[in-house]
């Protein structure tokens, strides 16, 4: 192994000591409370070790989101594989994205705040790019589902370019798991289950789209039927883990971390 080579694998290997260790403090004390002190100091470093990394700590945190994201890619691409019909591949995109709530709670909060502007303009341009890039291939998987609905007849296009018709899944999703972080929100209004009744509004929305086949039983028993096979076919490595009962749970059931 040559000397660069050498070097970047261990400069590859210290980022990775960093952003393991900026997760970690986070979800035990607090995302306010992180400091690039103290990051450096909990992995042994100069302070100016850690700035070689990222330029700030709003970088860091970027970041580490965009490496926490990775694995809702994969569960993306998981999903849109599935050897179904076109409805029922989009439908699993929000379950897969459903069960990367479950699994990584933490990555919402944070994807939350660094997505405001006061954070997102703070970071660096190589950051952003970073970013955007690597949400890249889940629209990629979109567009491409809805491009064969679209062409097989499942989906009149009604004018829109293939992303825009898959607006509305994306704000529901987004908009849920935002009220599920929400701490106290949904108990406070008495709504339960909010993962089932996500899946439930794609499939209104679904039908509201004319995606067929159209469904005319959206009760939360078709959902879980449908999600029941997703998680047999596509996700058994993911539900065997967590189960389906957890999966369309209240929001009790999502351990709280103070990120």
């Amino acid at each position: 192994m040559g000397t660069q080579e050498r070097k970047a694998r261990e400069f590859a290997a210290r980022e990775d000591l960093f952003l393991d260790t900026a997760r970690q403090l986070i979800l035990s004390d607090g995302l306010l409370s992180l400091t690039m002190a103290r990051v450096a100091a909990a992995c042994d470093y100069a302070t100016g070790t850690l700035y070689q990394h990222f330029s700030s700590k709003e970088d860091l945190l970027l970041a580490l989101s965009t490496r926490m994201a990775g694995d809702r890619v994969a569960l993306f691409c998981r999903a849109a594989a599935f050897d179904g019909a076109t409805r029922d591949r989009m439908f699993a995109l929000s379950v897969a994205d459903v069960l990367f709530a479950k699994q990584c709670p933490e990555h919402f909060r944070l994807a939350q705040y660094v997505f405001t502007e006061a954070v997102w303009s703070a970071t660096s341009d190589a950051r952003r790019q970073a970013a955007l890039e690597g949400s890249q291939p889940m629209c990629e998987e979109v567009r491409s589902i809805i491009r064969q609905a679209v062409a097989d007849g499942d989906l009149p296009d009604r004018g829109l370019r293939n992303l825009d018709l898959g607006v509305g899944p994306w704000t529901l999703c987004l908009g849920m798991h935002t009220l599920v972080h929400a701490d106290g929100l949904l108990s406070f209004y008495d709504v339960n289950r909010p993962y089932g009744l996500l899946l439930q509004h794609i499939e209104f929305l679904l039908n509201g789209l004319g995606w067929k086949p159209l469904v005319d039983d959206i009760s939360a028993s078709h959902v879980a039927a449908k999600v029941e096979r997703l998680c047999r076919e596509v996700f058994s490595d993911v539900c065997d883990h967590q189960g389906l009962e957890d999966l369309l749970s209240d929001p009790g059931h999502i351990s709280q971390s103070p990120i």
